[in-house]
């Protein structure tokens, strides 16, 4: 794991998982949109490999606690492609 993730905190090693899976990417052009690649076995890899990232009690996460944030940052994600790089100009 990345020496700048902190394994104790439960958003940063699922958002870790899922974007060094690739089943999330972050837009090139705007950073703060994630876009959902839409490919299961990247996101049953990305959970595989968050369910063996070690807290600093030496514990592991909870599966249950894994798929709900799972599913609030698949669910947060806009799925395919960035909306603000898809927006036209409605002058055209």
């Amino acid at each position: 794991m990345s020496s700048n993730i902190h394994a104790d905190d439960l958003t940063a090693v699922v958002r870790y998982a899922l974007e060094t899976t690739r089943a999330t990417i972050v837009c090139p052009f705007h950073d703060q949109v994630i876009i959902r690649v839409g490919d299961d076995a990247a996101e049953s890899h990305a959970f595989e490999r968050a369910k063996r990232i070690i807290k600093s009690d030496g514990g592991f996460w909870a599966s249950d606690v894994l798929r709900e944030e799972f599913g609030r940052q698949l669910g947060a994600a806009t799925d395919g492609r960035c909306p603000q790089c898809d927006r036209r100009d409605p002058g055209t």
